[in-house]
């Protein structure tokens, strides 16, 4: 017996080690799909997610049966936020806590929190989610604010881009562009792979004017912030910004202070030297909008791959 678990027990850390070294050379072909639902986690996947986020099968079960315990006391105790996290969460299935589990590795106090910063984000700002008509939302992300890149970067992230060139903030407000990405995301986490690898935001500045940067309000700068920071059950990995103009770094510091050190770390702005910034992502998968050698995204249909068919969306 003890023969054969020794021996089983070589071979998990050997496949382990395998996964581990081939974590270290990853390329785009080595994930799934960014739309629709995740078939089968890759195995260099799985063990990501046992390496950064202590997932296992036993942990997961366990965390669960502890979330929901924690939902459960928080609410009696009488918190209000506690009781809206019970109200929208106490009756879903597992899958859907398992995203904040796995956004905050599997420490359910804290899993627990950031499901009150989610209810928080919706009760703060009801307008980015009260009378969304499906339509507007696709018809801004039609537009491309934000552009969903259909693959996936090397290390599985999902990309988000938007390029401020062309934005004419009467016509798309922030809000709007605020609430596609709420869409965007909350539709885009239903896939496991993207809970685990998380997100990327690429924004382009090129065209970033003076009447942008006076039009846009502190308020939904701090809006912003506050959607990319405990409000979601995902992992912002990374914001690159290129090619700003001088005047950015005023809109930048209204930012700042809204910002945790941890997003701050995640922040890279680029100007025009691009080379750390090319050496994440794989030219053939940018635009050529985004410094890179693919064609510009057709973000009608980036639309439908979100939405289904023309008429149909959310």
């Amino acid at each position: 017996v003890a023969l054969v678990f020794t021996g089983s027990f070589r071979m998990v850390s050997e496949e382990e080690q395998a996964m581990r070294s081939k974590l270290e050379h990853l390329t785009v072909k080595d994930h799934g799909p960014v739309f629709g639902p995740c078939h089968k986690l890759p195995g260099h996947t799985i063990q990501k997610a046992k390496d950064e986020l202590n997932e296992t099968d036993e942990r997961r079960a366990s965390s669960m049966k502890d979330l929901r315990a924690v939902m459960k006391e928080r609410s009696a105790e009488g918190d209000d936020l506690s009781k809206l996290v019970l109200e929208r969460f106490g009756d879903k299935p597992d899958s859907l806590l398992l995203r904040f589990l796995r956004a905050r590795k599997f420490d359910v106090i804290r899993s627990h929190e950031l499901m009150k910063g989610y209810v928080r984000f919706r009760k703060d700002y009801p307008e980015l989610f009260e009378n969304m008509t499906p339509e507007a939302v696709r018809s801004t992300i039609e537009a491309g604010y934000p552009v969903v890149l259909p693959s996936r970067d090397k290390y599985g992230h999902v990309v988000l881009l938007f390029n401020i060139d062309h934005w004419d903030l009467e016509e798309i407000t922030f809000d709007e562009i605020l609430r596609a990405y709420c869409v965007i995301l909350e539709k885009l986490l239903e896939n496991d792979e993207t809970q685990i690898n998380g997100f990327v935001l690429i924004e382009n500045f090129r065209g970033f004017t003076m009447q942008h940067a006076s039009g846009i309000k502190p308020a939904e700068l701090k809006k912003m912030v506050d959607m990319l920071q405990d409000s979601f059950p995902a992992r912002f990995k990374a914001v690159h910004v290129t090619h700003q103009p001088w005047y950015f770094t005023t809109t930048y510091n209204v930012v700042k202070p809204f910002m945790k050190s941890k997003l701050l770390e995640r922040v890279f702005v680029h100007g025009e030297e691009l080379d750390n910034y090319l050496k994440e992502f794989e030219a053939e998968i940018l635009p050529v909008d985004f410094d890179g050698k693919a064609s510009v995204i057709d973000c009608r249909s980036i639309a439908t791959k979100l939405f289904g068919s023309e008429d149909t969306a959310l």
